[in-house]
C-alpha cells in the first residue's frame, strides 16, 4: 500500500492561511493600540484643558530638538503663565513648571521622582539618595545629613584650595595668547579630585593622572579609576576599623566624615548598609559632588568673563581679604559678599541642574485654582524659572544686586540646589567650593571670553554647553 506525498497546493495553501491569520491579528492589535493611544490622549487633553500650550502634532508632539529645548521653552514662559504641557510623542506628555508658587506647592509635597527621567542613571550610580523614594530615601537622608555638619566641612576648605591650585598650575602651562582654553573638563577633574580627597581621603590627584584625551574630553578610563578607587577605599577603611585603636579613635570623634557615616550606619532594622547600598551612596556622592559643582563653576567663570567690571570688583574684594596669595580659610568664606552675589547671579542665569522631575502621587490644585490629576509627570524647570520675566525683571541681564542682603525675593524664585525636603544635601559643601575656586582663580588670572565660541546651554542632568566653554586666561 503506497502513501501519497502531501500536495504542494495544500502546503502552500496552509502557509497562505497562516499569513492571513497573522496579518489579521496584527491589524487587530494595531487598531487596538491606536484606539488605546487615542483614549489616553483624550484623557490627557482633558487633564490639561486648563493649561494652553503651543500647537503640537498628534504623533510627533512639539518636535523640539534636544539641544534647542531650553531656548524653545523660554518662548513659552512669556506666553503661557506658570506652566505648560509639552507633548513628546503620541500620548507621552510632561508638564513644565516655571512659576515660584507652583514650585513651592510641588516641592512641599512628597511626590516620587519620575523614574522615566532618571532610569538611565541607575546602572551608573545605583539606587542612592538621588534615585531613592519614600521611606528608604528618608532613612538614607537622615543618616547622611550629619556628614555635612559645619564641623565636618571646615577642614575641607584647605583641601579644596589645594585641588584648585593644581588646576591653576596646569592652566599656567597650557594658556596661550593665541588660543582659548576649554575649561569645563579641567574644572570637572578638579571637583572630582576634591570630592575624592574630602570624602574618601584620596592621597593622589586625578588631575595629574593624564585622564584627558587629546581633544579634552574626560575619558572613560578616568571614571573607571574613580570607581576602582572607591572600592579600594571602602575595603581599606573596613579593614582599618577592625583595629580596636582606630575604632576607638573614630568613636571619640564628635562628627564622622561621609565614608565613616556610611560604614557605621544602621537602618531601622538594626542592619548596616549592604555592599550594594554602600556603593550606590558612594557613587551618588561622587556624581553629585563633582559634576554639578563643575557645571556651576564653569558657567560662573564664563559669566565673570563676560562682565569684566563685576569680575574686577570680585577680584578687589578677594585681594583685600587674602592679599596676593594668603591661604584661604573657613572664616574668609563669609567675608566675600560681592563675590557671593556674583556667584548667585551666575547660577540664576546658568543653574547647574536645569530641572528635576516628579510624578504626581495624588491630584494637586495650584494657588490660581487650576489642577492636575494623579500620574502626571512634572518637570520643575529651574532654568525657565530663573529666566521668567514675571519673577526676574530683565532676566537676561547680569545684575548681582538682585542678591544684595536687603533684596526681597520669593522663597522659591531661586533654586540652584532645588528646594523642599529633597533639596541638595551638599549645597553648603558646593557653595564653599565655588567660593574657594572663584577667589583663588581671580587672584591668578583675568578671565576673557572667546567671541568666536559662545557657549550654547544644553539641558542634560547638569547644564552643559553644546560646544564647550572656551575662555582666554591672562596671567596676573
Amino acid at each position: 500500500m503506497s502513501v501519497s506525498a502531501p500536495s504542494p497546493t495544500i502546503f502552500s495553501g496552509s502557509i497562505s492561511g497562516f499569513f492571513q491569520v497573522a496579518s489579521l491579528l496584527s491589524l487587530l492589535l494595531l487598531l487596538f493600540k491606536v484606539a488605546q493611544h487615542h483614549l489616553q490622549r483624550q484623557r490627557l487633553l482633558k487633564a490639561f484643558q486648563e493649561f494652553p500650550s503651543p500647537p503640537s502634532h498628534w504623533v510627533f508632539g512639539h518636535k523640539i530638538q534636544s539641544d534647542q529645548e531650553l531656548q524653545e521653552i523660554l518662548t513659552w514662559v512669556e506666553k503661557f503663565p506658570s506652566g505648560c504641557p509639552q507633548w513628546l510623542w503620541g500620548s507621552k506628555v510632561r508638564f513644565i513648571v516655571y512659576d515660584p508658587d507652583y514650585m513651592k506647592i510641588i516641592l512641599g509635597r512628597t511626590d516620587p521622582k519620575a523614574r522615566s527621567s532618571y532610569r538611565f542613571l541607575a546602572p551608573w550610580i545605583g539606587e542612592g539618595l538621588l534615585l531613592l523614594n519614600g521611606q528608604t530615601w528618608f532613612q538614607h537622608r537622615r543618616m547622611l545629613t550629619p556628614a555635612f555638619h559645619y564641623d565636618v566641612l571646615m577642614p575641607y576648605v584647605g583641601i579644596m584650595a589645594d585641588s584648585v591650585r593644581v588646576m591653576l598650575d596646569k592652566w599656567e602651562q597650557l594658556i596661550s595668547q593665541d588660543s582659548s582654553l576649554e575649561i569645563f573638563q579641567h574644572v570637572s577633574l578638579m571637583t572630582l579630585d576634591t570630592i575624592m580627597k574630602c570624602a574618601f581621603t584620596h592621597q593622589g590627584s586625578v588631575q595629574l593622572d593624564r585622564s584627558l584625551t587629546s581633544d579634552g574630553r574626560l575619558s572613560h578610563r578616568s571614571c573607571q579609576i574613580a570607581h576602582e578607587h572607591t572600592d579600594r577605599v571602602i575595603k581599606l577603611r573596613k579593614a582599618q576599623l577592625q583595629d580596636e585603636g582606630e575604632l576607638e579613635k573614630v568613636k571619640r570623634k564628635r562628627h564622622l566624615d561621609f565614608l565613616d557615616i556610611l560604614l557605621f550606619a544602621r537602618m531601622e532594622n538594626g542592619k548596616g548598609l549592604s555592599d550594594k547600598d554602600l556603593r550606590a551612596e558612594v557613587d551618588t556622592f561622587m556624581f553629585e559632588g563633582h559634576d554639578t559643582t563643575a557645571s556651576g563653576l564653569s558657567w560662573i567663570f564664563y559669566a565673570l568673563a563676560m562682565h569684566p567690571k563685576h569680575q574686577q570688583m570680585c577680584r578687589e574684594e578677594v585681594q583685600s581679604l587674602l592679599g596676593d596669595g594668603a591661604s584661604i580659610t573657613w572664616d574668609h568664606l563669609d567675608q566675600m559678599p560681592y563675590t557671593t552675589m556674583c556667584i548667585k547671579e551666575a547660577m540664576r542665569l546658568y543653574p547647574p541642574v536645569p530641572g528635576v522631575s516628579r510624578e504626581l502621587s495624588k491630584p494637586v490644585t495650584f494657588p490660581d485654582g487650576r489642577s492636575l490629576p494623579k500620574g502626571v509627570i512634572l518637570v520643575l524647570s529651574f532654568y525657565a524659572l530663573h529666566h521668567n520675566p514675571k519673577v526676574w525683571p530683565n532676566p537676561e541681564v547680569f545684575d548681582p544686586s538682585r542678591f544684595a542682603p536687603d533684596s526681597a525675593q520669593h522663597s522659591h524664585s531661586f533654586l540652584p540646589f532645588s528646594g523642599g525636603s529633597r533639596n541638595c544635601i551638599g549645597k553648603r559643601f558646593a557653595m564653599n567650593e565655588l567660593k574657594v575656586a572663584v577667589a583663588l582663580t581671580l587672584l591668578r588670572f583675568e578671565l576673557l571670553p572667546d567671541s568666536t565660541r559662545i557657549p550654547e546651554p544644553m539641558a542634560r542632568i547638569v547644564l552643559k554647553s553644546k560646544n564647550g566653554i572656551h575662555l582666554y586666561l591672562r596671567k596676573l
